[in-house]
């Protein structure tokens, strides 16, 4: 049996969605199908989704949604029209959603409804079995997968008459059956939790790109497809900004050891990138950065003597509204990085006065600027890759605020200026690809 999960390019408008069909024709095993909200047919186009998180906004200031959800109608009963879908039921579906939008549902409600009406309109262009996710996934408080997820979906794909199915991404619910969303992309873990829990052979992760690349092609015109990456570095290369595959959609299948094959709707000849448990060969995936990040220096002499004093530390910060991503210890110091959209100046200066007087700080302070560079590979133990990329930005006179090494199997990191992001990719990339 084969899962597939369909990205938002994927299902953008009823030209794509009849790709989805032909690929689901060409083999008789791909039998499940997860698929995201429609996501943009151009560049000056808006996702389904983000047109929600608008309607939410809307309601929250004590106005309506109807206006901005009257496109998202036209969208879908466009897709419709095309595919020659009977119209009224999902006319219906639409009218009830906006209502309980406008009357205050909630952002993670609002939000799941992209992945619902996609998954509602194709299940009927296939003629499969819609399984709506909020019946069928469980999602706890801290956002993990309650394992009676995996028994209750197996028990609903077991027992049906029907042996075809498709289950909206992105959402499950409370275990008080309130609607609750994963992050942004979080399809890819909807694709994971139900390939564990049919023991699928495969799960196929169908996007617009012919597989996950060795660095961003807006940056390297010519970056290769990696055929094989194990679980650990597509971890790895996602946390540092490849945005091909979720991070956190690989938990699911870790026990199973199921393969994920990252598939080009658009080109699905193509062989794509196979995403293994391990991985025999040692070598080098790929290049990534992320920016947009801002640091957190505290410095105290004797810092850690006290005992649990950086998880007391962590609490305070989460409590101003940020969660570090990345960290770096000394004997006296913590630095960490955030995504600056994470607080205001305001806040950052009330969170810094707290901290001082609270933990008797000798500094603490905050800049923003940053990016991290990662170098991902199962090779890097071996091959002394990270003196030839240290030495390629120190030649382009690119500054280095640090650099992590040993801390993963499977990847090493610079810390750089955000302005430098892009070059130092290609930089790099041109060190050690070429």
């Amino acid at each position: 049996m084969t899962v597939c999960k369909f990205g938002g390019s994927s299902v953008a408008d009823a030209a794509q969605i009849k790709k989805v069909k032909a690929i689901l024709d060409a083999d008789e095993n791909r039998s499940i199908v997860i698929v995201s909200a429609p996501g943009k047919r151009n560049r000056e186009d808006e996702k389904i989704t983000d047109l929600l998180y608008r309607c939410n906004e809307a309601v929250q200031k004590g106005g309506s949604c109807k206006e901005i959800f009257a496109i998202i109608q036209e969208r879908f009963i466009s897709i419709a029209d095309e595919l020659k879908i009977e119209k009224k039921p999902l006319i219906m579906q639409l009218e009830e959603i906006r209502q309980l939008i406008d009357a205050g549902r909630g952002a993670d409600y609002a939000a799941s409804r992209g992945e619902y009406l996609s998954a509602f309109l194709i299940s009927q262009y296939l003629n499969f079995e819609f399984i709506d996710a909020a019946d069928s996934i469980v999602i706890n408080s801290d956002g993990t997968v309650n394992p009676f997820s995996y028994d209750k979906i197996h028990m609903l794909v077991d027992n049906s008459k029907k042996k075809k199915f498709v289950f909206p991404g992105f959402y499950g619910s409370t275990k008080d059956g309130v609607i609750k969303t994963f992050t942004r992309g979080g399809s890819d873990i909807t694709g994971s939790v139900v390939s564990r829990a049919v023991n699928a052979d495969v799960y196929e992760n169908w996007t617009d790109v012919s597989g996950f690349l060795s660095a961003d092609p807006s940056i390297v015109e010519h970056a290769r497809v990696i055929d094989t990456i194990s679980y650990n570095e597509v971890r790895e290369l996602s946390d540092y900004g490849a945005s091909v595959f979720h991070e956190e959609a690989i938990a699911p299948v870790v026990k199973s050891g199921i393969p994920i094959n990252i598939k080009n709707t658009n080109r699905p000849e193509d062989r794509g990138t196979l995403i293994m448990p391990t991985c025999e060969e040692k070598k080098l995936a790929g290049v990534s950065a992320k920016g947009g990040l801002s640091r957190i220096k505290i410095r105290k002499l004797m810092l850690f003597k006290k005992q649990g004093m950086r998880h007391a530390l962590l609490t305070m910060l989460h409590i101003f509204g940020i969660r570090p991503s990345f960290s770096l210890f000394g004997i006296d110091s913590i630095v960490w990085f955030y995504d600056t959209k994470m607080a205001s100046e305001s806040i950052l200066d009330a969170m810094c006065e707290r901290l001082k007087s609270e933990f008797e700080l000798d500094e603490v302070s905050v800049d923003s600027g940053h990016a991290i560079l990662g170098v991902v590979g199962s090779s890097i133990a071996d091959d002394g890759s990270y003196i030839k990329a240290a030495k390629a930005l120190s030649d382009a006179s690119i500054p280095v605020s640090f650099l992590n090494y040993g801390a993963s199997d499977v990847s090493y990191s610079f810390g750089i200026r955000d302005e430098d992001k892009e070059k130092a990719v290609k930089i790099v990339y041109d060190a050690l690809f070429k």
